[in-house]
């Protein structure tokens, strides 16, 4: 899921350097939903992991 955010992102700076508005702002706000999706996904793995090993 981070490549995905990474892919995003690259694609709305490429978009941003040519200047297509609209096209970078969709890319930039898809990255970051990603970005947070991943970092939840992370956190709630660290948790369960954390928990699982202490019991």
């Amino acid at each position: 899921m981070l490549g995905w955010a990474i892919t995003f992102l690259i694609v709305a700076l490429v978009a941003a350097l040519f200047g297509f508005g609209g096209i970078a702002s969709a890319s930039a706000g898809i990255a970051q939903i990603l970005f947070f999706i991943f970092v939840a996904l992370f956190v709630v793995t660290l948790i369960v992991r954390a928990v699982r090993s202490s019991s």
